[in-house]
């Protein structure tokens, strides 16, 4: 039976390029399991954009001599690129200075307010000595007042997983420019997080076996400790705030960790009105069958897995003062916080200060999407923080993706079409021919049951095993050496093509560019697996941004499909490219700048 799936992508920030290190928290895995949901009949939406508003962008404007506008634009554009090129199947990517986002935003922020979830609060604020601007939390650091721990932000610790307060840091500092902020008193409005310690509780204790555990242990530990938290700040640069005496102020905004997350609903709303159907969101968002999974790195955590289902709940009248939900009516929370672990590099964290980093447009230009994505996927950081190594990488593109599966491809292909002509007929199949056949088979259960619970490694690995089986079949069976019985010679070859094409499917989610090039090479026509486009859109005929859309119902089903004797086959072309280990050396002058 179809389910409605939402894949709900964390928001790449708009102040730079993203790095590799960001692509396998958020990218790559929502992708891969997207993918596969389509594959398997669910209806899958997948959304987010870029998220532009806060103090980093007017810092980071600033530094290039433009507006944040200006700013956002340039790098909404260079993002959407780059997660084009990596072949993210985005139903739609967008972003946070659309009218549209900023009316559900500042829905939600009025639902909250009417139920009594958001209420103004004079507190201490920081602020830069230097420049009289706010300084977000995450932007000052200084020693844990509970663990000791140097190295603290100002809205959590990440060595004790506690909530904080700038002002509780030891010794704070601006990460901006080192000055140690100034602590003004300035009007906010802040989230009641403690009216929600009860509904936070059952609904996160009824995640134990579905969660990642690292998550859900994350998740629980921080219920001990909630504090209310601001949602509003001194800044021009973000979403008003909707009430009388504050919409029409220039120094107060919606902080931009609450207008973020509204995004992966403002993101669906607009999807649907550009699908033809203004009501089409509700499918993802108001129905019992749904399931909604979020995907980033494991910083986002208590922002989807605690403060998120809370401005749900408030918003839904679900907390502990009760109320009533909102004009959009009842909204579903998360399903699960797919969260990923860190990448580092070469030993290092990822620097863009640095220059300890590799931008994904830089990557693309020098190597394929695919070898990224299988890179990530069975390499990556899903479960426990993981280093990108670039002789790893030269070796897992040309020990497996190459020596494995690309010639497993060629071989099976290039023989078939020099000798036949065709896809030739089985007949009077062995005991050899039947167990490699049943092992393809079966394979879609293993992997797929995998992929539904975002084990991407499991998965990914699943299904290289069938691939080794079947070079391992090959070299038992020496196809080539076969002169005198075209019929065996043929019977052969056939269940290799049979397992390529199952292989092929298997791995699409994760190789979606070089599996429709073999769905090609083996007589396929029209798509196989949709790719991404970016389209240029506006708002009522105000200026023209990127978006990531696309068509995604091709050929593409989670299944055995029997390939048909007699289609015409061509020689094969190379899939992937064999690297010279010498890029290794290449590279790693590059990263210390010689």
């Amino acid at each position: 039976m179809s389910q409605h799936i939402l894949t709900a992508v964390a928001w790449p920030y708009a102040n730079g390029p993203r790095h590799i290190g960001h692509v396998s928290g958020f990218g790559v895995p929502s992708d891969v399991f997207s993918r596969y949901q389509r594959m398997a009949g669910n209806k899958v939406l997948m959304v987010s954009g870029t998220d532009e508003h806060g103090t980093p962008i007017q810092v980071q404007a600033d530094k290039e001599g433009l507006t944040p506008r200006g700013l956002a634009d340039r790098y909404n554009r260079v993002i959407a690129e780059d997660l084009t090129a990596l072949g993210l199947s985005y139903d739609l990517f967008t972003r946070t200075t659309t009218r549209n986002h900023y009316a559900v935003a500042q829905e939600i922020f009025l639902g909250l307010y009417n139920n009594g979830y958001v209420f103004p609060k004079t507190t201490l604020g920081a602020v830069s000595p230097s420049t009289g601007r706010t300084l977000p939390d995450r932007y000052i650091e200084g020693t844990c007042p509970i663990c000791g721990y140097d190295g603290a932000r100002g809205d959590q610790c990440d060595n004790c997983g506690n909530q904080l307060d700038p002002i509780d840091l030891i010794n704070p500092k601006s990460r901006i420019n080192g000055e140690t902020p100034k602590f003004i008193e300035t009007e906010h409005f802040m989230l009641d997080l403690p009216a929600f310690a009860e509904v936070l509780g059952t609904y996160l204790q009824g995640k134990q076996g579905e969660w990642r555990p690292n998550v859900l242990k994350f998740a629980l530990n921080l219920l001990g400790d909630l504090q209310p938290r601001a949602i509003s700040r001194d800044l021009d640069w973000g979403v008003p705030i909707p009430l009388d005496g504050w919409r029409d102020r220039s120094d107060k905004r919606l902080y931009v960790w609450f207008d973020a997350v509204i995004g992966y609903l403002s993101a669906s709303i607009e999807w649907a009105r550009r699908s033809g159907d203004p009501e089409a969101w509700r499918a993802w968002w108001q129905n019992p069958d749904a399931r909604g999974y979020y995907f980033m790195g494991k910083d986002n955590i208590v922002f989807h897995a605690e403060i998120w289902p809370a401005l749900l709940f408030g918003y839904n009248g679900e907390g502990a003062r009760g109320g009533s939900p909102g004009s959009l009516g009842r909204l579903d929370v998360p399903s699960e916080v797919v969260s990923s672990e860190f990448l580092t590099m070469e030993g290092k964290k990822f620097s863009s200060s640095r220059s300890v980093v590799i931008y994904v447009r830089d990557f693309l230009e020098r190597y394929s999407a695919d070898a990224l994505r299988y890179y990530i996927s069975v390499a990556g950081p899903e479960n426990q923080d993981t280093d990108f190594t670039w002789s790893e990488f030269v070796n897992r593109n040309n020990g497996e993706l190459v020596a494995a599966w690309g010639n497993l491809v060629n071989r099976s292909i290039s023989m078939a079409a020099k000798n036949f002509g065709e896809i030739p007929a089985a007949v009077d199949l062995t005991d050899a021919d039947r167990a490699l056949l049943a092992r393809s088979r079966t394979a879609f259960g293993a992997v797929g049951a995998e992929l539904a619970r975002s084990r991407f490694k499991n998965a990914v690995n699943e299904a290289f095993d069938v691939v080794r089986d079947a070079n391992r079949y090959l070299a038992e069976q020496e196809p080539w050496k076969i002169k005198d019985d075209p019929a065996r010679q043929g019977s052969i070859l056939h269940v290799a093509l049979q397992v390529v094409d199952d292989a092929k499917t298997l791995l699409t989610p994760f190789l979606p560019s070089s599996s429709n090039k073999i769905f090609e090479m083996l007589g396929g026509s029209g798509v196989w697996s949709g790719m991404p486009r970016i389209d240029e859109v506006d708002e009522d005929g105000g200026p023209s941004y990127p978006i990531i859309t696309g068509e995604y119902d091709g050929a593409a089903t989670w299944e055995h499909r029997p390939i048909q004797a007699g289609t015409r086959l061509a020689p094969p072309t190379p899939l992937f490219t064999k690297l010279d280990p010498k890029i290794v050396d290449e590279e790693l002058a590059r990263l210390a700048g010689e």
